[in-house]
């Protein structure tokens, strides 16, 4: 009998358990959003699940500009940034982008995701190196499984285990590759002492602030200007789905390097440009973060209240340090449990299982933002209360195996 491509589709899966367990968590649709609150399933919710930092989602002045740019481009623009899909609002974007990032030149793609294939693949060739975070995104791990060099993974934050592939690979172009907010456990990546590993050992560094971006530091640009490297990291990437209310990337650095990955980067080269609303809405979104910093400032301290309510409370908190706070419940089918009831109460969050995170590490993901209030908070602390009294088991065992 030949092999059938598709028999692996028809055994059972672990969706097909959770979804006649009540239990499925993913592709629930949002019937109605005001940011802060939803409506799913015939129910009213706050949203922690949303990576709406700034909250600009729903900022009148961000949706005014969509409109406007609609009014005189129209919806996209059919076709790549490299052929008839490069509008003087992407420009205008770069521009305004590298002039932010404190860098020559910035390059617009029109995922974050693309952003992250297209930089690596372009500038990691034969015979070259990357040397990459263990918990890194997938869009990074991606991008290193598609370029041609090679890939040396180390453990998470493991400053000596860089030091050491540093020092075993010095006859080699090398490229180090970290994200900058990690987005499960919502630590900060050491970008002081991987800048000053890569200056002694003549390394490039790539940092990937998808969740740091508006944010982080004084300017608000991310993990560099958070700890006073804004001109020390080579290559910065970040996107436009987070703080920026839309959806899009774009990567920093000298002007020689993005001209490079502008002309080899084949996510960018062979995918539909950033449509007109959203690069205007882009455009909007960083007025509003270098206008108002207290939004970030804002979305950090509820973030810090909602931490400290959760540790108050008995829950595991993990590194977190940012408005990204993982409640670490070790247990798969747990974990599902925990969202449904929390859900139920009027809170939504999003559970993760492996390979989202290692294994035993299951965790409820919880993001805040500038535009929460601080009875929102409540609530939702409330809430995890509750459903403690009800599971207590859900609460307890953090790095228990996997179920």
């Amino acid at each position: 009998m030949r092999p059938d491509l598709f028999a692996k589709c028809r055994q059972p899966q672990i969706y097909n358990h959770l979804q006649e367990a009540g239990l499925y968590p993913y592709f629930i649709p949002i019937e109605s959003s005001e940011g802060t609150e939803v409506e799913l399933q015939g129910r009213r919710a706050l949203m922690f699940g949303s990576n709406n930092y700034l909250g600009l989602t729903h900022d009148p002045r961000v949706m005014e500009a969509a409109r406007a740019a609609i009014a005189e481009y129209g919806t996209g623009c059919t076709g790549s940034r490299f052929l008839n899909g490069t509008l003087r609002l992407h420009l205008d974007l770069e521009e305004r982008l590298a002039r932010i990032m404190h860098k020559e030149a910035a390059l617009v793609f029109s995922t974050g995701y693309q952003t992250c294939l297209g930089v690596i693949t372009a500038l990691v060739r034969r015979d070259e190196l990357i040397l990459c975070d263990r918990e890194n995104h997938a869009s990074i791990l991606d991008g290193c499984r598609l370029s041609f060099g090679e890939v040396r993974k180390y453990p998470h934050c493991d400053m000596d285990a860089l030091r050491r592939h540093l020092e075993a690979t010095e006859d080699r172009a090398r490229l180090i590759v970290t994200d900058g907010l990690f987005s499960m456990m919502g630590d900060l990546a050491p970008i002081p002492k991987i800048v000053e590993l890569a200056r002694e050992h003549g390394a490039r560094v790539l940092v990937d602030d998808a969740h740091a971006f508006g944010v982080l530091g004084p300017h608000g640009t991310g993990t560099a200007d958070h700890f006073g490297l804004n001109g020390d990291v080579d290559l910065v990437m970040a996107t436009f789905s987070k703080s920026m209310a839309g959806i899009g990337g774009f990567v920093a650095g000298e002007r020689e390097v993005i001209e490079f990955i502008q002309h080899n980067a084949r996510t960018m080269i062979f995918s539909a440009s950033v449509p007109p609303p959203v690069c205007a809405a882009s455009l909007a979104c960083l007025d509003i973060i270098e206008q108002e910093p207290e939004r970030r400032q804002r979305v950090l301290e509820l973030a810090a209240r909602g931490r400290a309510g959760l540790q108050a409370l008995g829950f595991n908190t993990g590194p977190s340090e940012t408005p990204v706070v993982p409640v670490i419940l070790g247990n798969r089918e747990r974990t599902f449990v925990f969202w449904k009831m929390l859900v139920e109460e009027g809170v939504f969050v999003n559970p993760v299982t492996t390979p989202g995170v290692p294994p035993g590490m299951d965790l409820l993901r919880c993001s805040f933002m500038a535009t929460h209030t601080e009875e929102h908070v409540d609530r939702f602390l409330k809430a995890f209360e509750r459903v403690r009294e009800r599971l207590p088991a859900a609460a307890t065992k953090p790095r228990s195996a996997a179920s």
